[in-house]
């Protein structure tokens, strides 16, 4: 089985190309509902987050009070490390889980869809990394056009992340998003047509 890491800066369309690659019949892992379902209600997570954070974070219905939180745990270096001391083991036994899923299922590609890949230098575990690539002004108009950010506040969350420069750097290949949205599905087709010979 091969994996591949999707990964692009925020606003790079990088979800799009995720459905487009499920579309082609492969299976993707996406990080960022993995870190959704470990603190549904009922998990484990859950309950832990509330004896650290305050039993208010969740609501009377059972969910995560997700703004709540963050404005809690975002704090401080302590208050976030002692989020990421709850919910990144269990993210990353949740990811292997599923890996180890589609290898018994006989899945010859399998895609970890992660926002922060190169970030935390988890490319370096993929048999191929694609970038989604688009310019740093494409993405602020779309976070705002099509998310309601503000400016400031999307170029605040670009800068967060890792530079352009080296998330390419890390990539095997790169698909360029700064066009149509009718550019995007040949793209993939190629990139999967690619990584298909390759194997």
């Amino acid at each position: 089985m091969k994996l591949i890491g999707l990964t692009g800066g925020i606003g790079s369309g990088k979800s799009t190309v995720a459905r487009l690659l499920k579309e082609q019949g492969w299976t993707v892992v996406d990080a960022d509902q993995i870190a959704r379902d470990i603190v549904e209600p009922g998990e484990p997570a859950l309950t832990e987050l509330a004896e650290a954070f305050g039993a208010d974070i969740i609501r009377e219905d059972g969910s995560l009070n997700r703004g709540l939180l963050a404005t809690r745990a975002f704090g401080d270096a302590a208050s976030t490390q002692r989020l990421n001391d709850i919910t990144h083991p269990r993210i990353e036994a949740e990811t292997q889980r599923r890996f180890d899923a589609a290898r018994s299922a006989g899945e010859e590609f399998v895609v970890y869809d992660m926002p922060l890949l190169v970030d935390k230098g988890l490319h370096t575990g993929m048999d191929y990394t694609i970038v989604v690539d688009v310019d740093v002004a494409t993405r602020v108009q779309r976070l705002v056009e099509f998310r309601g950010l503000d400016e400031t506040d999307a170029r605040r969350r670009i800068a967060a992340q890792i530079s352009d420069d080296a998330r390419l750097a890390a990539a095997d290949f790169v698909i360029d998003n700064n066009g149509s949205l009718e550019e995007l599905p040949g793209q993939v087709e190629r990139v999967v047509h690619e990584i298909a010979v390759k194997k």
